[in-house]
């Protein structure tokens, strides 16, 4: 698995995260099994939320023997200091550690979450208290909105962002390279999402996947295509889907991986044609 640095830090991260997901609701062998496998694979990127069901309670046991040598990131949706600081002490008790190599603010989307975060009282006081003690070496966050990431990332030197660097969102609706390009001159890191999404589930209709509330791409040469797009783009590493399958796919993909072509390029915009990107409706956040 090849691996590529954390922005401008001397930490080196395979092109591949694990999301924490792929472990929810699976007994203890289970879950050290797909662990192991992940590490064999060369995966030493693992990213969890106390908001993916009991995925911190699975994965701090069976990751545990392997936490001296992985990038170990966590995240909290709380806004307010004393939510965030009761959140990440609680995930570091499940996770079994002393420590997160990368804590974030989970899922930034709005100009209420942004005002929050950074008032007096709001969780960025307790990120940058928890990096003065130790409990965290660096600091980030992950966002659905493209103009709430800029303004964060105007506000603050965070070490990284996390954020739905996207096939159909690139190709459809140009929506996510201005950010990748604002990290990228900030010498962050660039953590991509939904990268082997396809576009929005419609509500009321049946999820393909009960871990993904979006439609994945699950064609194997279309995955093929659409990971190594965003594997192509300045970017550190993507987490794949959380569905096992998924993910095992996303790994094999990523072990072979090469840049993609112009011609492949052209092949991808012809299939976005008639699917409802994932920017769209409550991502779209108007600038202010």
């Amino acid at each position: 698995m090849d691996k590529r640095p954390y922005g401008n830090k001397d930490d080196q991260l395979s092109i591949i995260g694990f999301g924490g997901i792929v472990v929810k609701d699976t007994p203890p062998d289970e879950a050290s099994r797909l662990v192991g496998n992940a590490i064999d694979s060369g995966i030493n990127y693992f990213d969890v939320a106390p908001t993916y069901g009991n995925a911190e309670e699975c994965l701090g046991p069976a990751l545990e023997p392997y936490r001296n040598d992985v990038f170990l990131a966590c995240k909290t949706g709380k806004r307010d200091k004393a939510g965030a600081e009761a959140e990440l002490q609680n995930s570091l008790k499940l996770l079994r550690t002393d420590h997160f190599d990368l804590y974030q603010l989970h899922g930034v989307k709005s100009w209420e979450d942004y005002e929050q975060i950074l008032g007096p009282g709001g969780a960025l006081e307790a990120f940058v208290e928890a990096r003065e003690k130790g409990l965290v070496r660096y600091l980030g966050f992950s966002a659905h909105s493209d103009t709430v990431a800029l303004a964060l990332m105007d506000q603050f030197d965070f070490d990284s962002i996390l954020f739905p660097f996207n096939w159909v969102n690139f190709l459809e609706v140009q929506w996510g390279p201005d950010v990748l390009e604002k990290a990228e001159s900030k010498n962050m890191g660039r953590m991509a999402l939904k990268a082997l999404a396809r576009g929005r589930i419609e509500k009321g209709q049946p999820r393909p996947y009960d871990r993904c509330w979006y439609e994945p791409v699950d064609d194997r040469d279309l995955a093929d295509l659409v990971l190594r797009f965003t594997l192509s783009q300045s970017i550190t590493a993507a987490v794949p889907p959380g569905d096992p399958g998924l993910f095992q796919m996303a790994v094999e993909i990523a072990q072979n991986f090469t840049p993609i072509t112009e011609s492949e390029i052209q092949t991808l915009r012809e299939s976005t044609h008639g699917v409802t990107p994932l920017a769209s409706q409550d991502w779209i956040v108007e600038a202010r």
